[in-house]
């Protein structure tokens, strides 16, 4: 019998494949090293691979489409329901092959090498700024102990590193200075490189036409419209606006039951990297109605102000903003201000 669907659990070291034929009889239950994965699927008859969109899944995927074979990704957490009894790895390798047959299941798109790049760029950017952070809470911590201190914000840590170079070395003893001006050396390493990365992702924002259709949007910098452009390749999975904005867990939780409609906070399912730039992009919308600019959506935001918390507010503008940004890319169209009555 030919085999026609395989489902395979990745690993670092040792892979298993499970696969069956049209009629659901098992074929393939094997084990496989790293180095012999590539080599078995050459001598295979293309057929259909499922994988869940793990750590290294876009790599294999693209590895085994370049042999002939269709390779779908699937949600680790919708694969979950179909392992029958405990979890190995020969029951999640089967629990894969069943699952990618279902004419219900979710896929995600497998990313290109350059997409993968500008990831990697934006993640790499996100570690320095958090580097950078706890590099300056540490600067104004022990600045703190021998009463040096400036106002809040990042910019203020130059002025807080001034104030150590001309410290009387009564008020701060040599041995701190040296390691104080230490650190921040090291911060200027981290600013510098920071700047560096997003000049990057700025030069790839100028030649990908859909993340500067993206940065049109009020809320939508650069940042944002490069991580949305490179993660999101096929808009058309999602078949709405709010389906995107439930992907991203900007859409309320759900514990209905018995006709019962009970929503709570926002689900914070999907990709938290992106949710997070929508909710800070939101953060400046917000803050520049209430100083007064005229947006097209000032007096929504101001109705909801109104009634709501701020933060609530911010949300709710976040979701809004994901789908007015799954419009965009679905429909290859520009941002359009609304018309006002």
């Amino acid at each position: 019998m030919k085999t026609i669907t395989i489902g395979l659990d990745l690993a670092k070291t040792v892979f298993q494949a499970h696969g069956v034929d049209d009629a659901g009889t098992v074929t393939i239950r094997k084990k496989l090293r790293r180095s012999e994965l590539l080599t078995f699927f050459t001598d295979l008859p293309a057929c259909l691979i499922g994988i869940e969109a793990c750590a290294t899944a876009h790599y294999w995927a693209r590895e085994l489409a370049a042999l002939g074979h269709e390779v779908r990704l699937m949600p680790p957490t919708y694969v979950k329901a179909y392992v029958r009894r405990q979890k190995n790895d020969a029951a999640d390798a089967e629990a894969i092959c069943e699952a990618v047959t279902r004419p219900t299941m979710r896929f995600v798109p497998v990313k290109s090498a350059e997409r993968q790049s500008i990831l990697v760029l934006h993640r790499s950017r996100e570690l320095l700024v958090r580097q950078r952070t706890m590099l300056i809470n540490t600067i104004r911590g022990h600045c703190a102990e021998f009463g040096l201190i400036v106002a809040q914000g990042a910019r203020r840590a130059i002025e807080l590193v001034d104030q150590v170079r001309q410290a009387d070395d009564r008020i701060l003893p040599d041995l701190a200075r040296s390691t104080l001006l230490m650190m921040a050396d090291h911060l200027q390493v981290l600013a510098a490189q920071i700047h560096q990365l997003e000049r990057r992702l700025l030069a790839w924002h100028r030649q990908d036409q859909v993340s500067q259709r993206l940065a049109t949007i009020p809320g939508v910098g650069i940042i944002t419209a490069t991580a949305l452009s490179a993660s999101i390749s096929n808009p058309a999975l999602f078949r709405s606006g709010r389906e995107f904005a439930a992907f991203l867990g900007l859409v309320p939780r759900q514990n209905s039951s018995g006709g019962k409609d009970r929503l709570g906070r926002i689900s914070k399912m999907g990709d938290g990297y992106l949710r997070r730039l929508l909710v800070v992009g939101a953060t400046s919308v917000i803050r520049r109605v209430r100083t007064g600019a005229s947006l097209a959506s000032a007096s929504w935001v101001q109705s909801l102000l109104e009634r709501r918390p701020a933060r609530l507010v911010t949300v709710a503008m976040a979701n809004k903003t994901a789908r007015i940004a799954w419009a965009v890319m679905a429909r290859g169209e520009t941002y359009r201000m609304p018309v006002m009555a």
